[in-house]
């Protein structure tokens, strides 16, 4: 009565087509999956989010330029 059950969770998916991600390629099903993944982020595809820099920090890079 002690079985473990596996149970398929997200992280176990393909973060780019949804399929079995596979152990040598991890989070990835295939290589090309992993070359789309990696020239979506070469192309700027993916980006991180941020804030405008604060006011002084532009003040500061004026002066620099002298």
């Amino acid at each position: 009565m002690n079985e473990k059950k596996t149970t398929k969770t997200a992280s176990s998916d393909c973060v780019v087509c949804g399929k079995p991600a596979d152990e040598k390629y991890k989070p990835f099903c295939s290589k090309r999956c992993a070359d789309r993944d990696l020239g979506k982020w070469m192309n700027e595809g993916y980006a991180i989010p941020a804030s405008e820099p604060p006011e002084y920090l532009e003040d500061l890079e004026d002066e620099e330029e002298f």
